[in-house]
């Protein structure tokens, strides 16, 4: 977080500042200026540093005290005589394309670390991926989407004629947090093999992984697939 203010807003607004600095709980850069060089009196703002180690604001608030007068904007105050008011610039959240630009930059510095690179589990377009082993299991694979579905997963089937390691790698490209792969055992037993990205392969209950999801991604905004849940139905790219 960075404050960048005037020396005159602080003399005449400390405890805010200093109420404000302790709300956010974390060290705050301060920049503060003998005079006005901009249009605003205070700035506030959040960063994120790059891997090339820029400091970008993905989001800022500003008390504009000079665009009012030079845009003819006015009220008229009690005294009935015209006024321009102070302008809040409120942009708490940033612009979308900075916050994926931010997720983007995290992902790289893992991948850089040697970690596999993902997008937050409730923002990922695909949530979980099921591949089943052949073709005989796809019934099966369209009833387990859509168990997860009606709780909230977004899982789509991989059902193309491709080979299943050729699929799991594709997943795997296209980030894809959860691998599912239905056989003749998890068809039978209801017992799914959960592939995690970047932690290995494990066992779990359909209600155990629905539920696990369901935990990660609490509170978070939630939508559903914004494609054909088939990836045979899905256009195909020719490289």
């Amino acid at each position: 977080m960075a404050l960048r203010m005037t020396e005159g807003f602080y003399s005449q607004n400390r405890a805010a500042v200093e109420g404000l600095v302790r709300r956010h709980g974390r060290p705050v850069l301060v920049e503060m200026w003998r005079e006005r060089f901009f249009y605003f009196v205070l700035k506030w703002e959040f960063n994120f540093v790059d891997a090339a180690g820029k400091a970008s604001a993905l989001s800022t608030d500003q008390i504009d005290v000079e665009n009012a007068g030079r845009y003819g904007i006015e009220f008229a105050g009690e005294d009935g005589r015209p006024r321009s008011p102070v302008i809040l610039h409120n942009s708490p959240s940033g612009a979308v394309e900075r916050v994926i630009y931010a997720l983007l930059e995290k992902a790289a510095a893992d991948d850089a670390r040697g970690s596999k690179p993902q997008l937050p589990l409730w923002l990922a377009p695909t949530q979980a991926r099921v591949i089943p082993l052949s073709g005989e299991f796809c019934a099966f694979c369209e009833g387990l989407a859509d168990r997860l579905a009606g709780r909230g997963i977004r899982a789509d089937v991989d059902d193309r004629a491709e080979s299943v390691g050729k699929r799991i790698r594709e997943a795997e490209r296209e980030w894809v947090r959860y691998v599912l792969v239905v056989g003749p055992r998890e068809a039978s037993s209801g017992t799914l093999s959960v592939r995690e990205r970047g932690a290995g392969v494990r066992e779990a209950s359909v209600e155990d992984f629905a539920d696990e999801v369901a935990g990660l991604t609490a509170g978070m905004p939630a939508a559903g697939l914004n494609a054909p849940r088939n990836l045979s139905k899905r256009p195909q790219l020719m490289v």
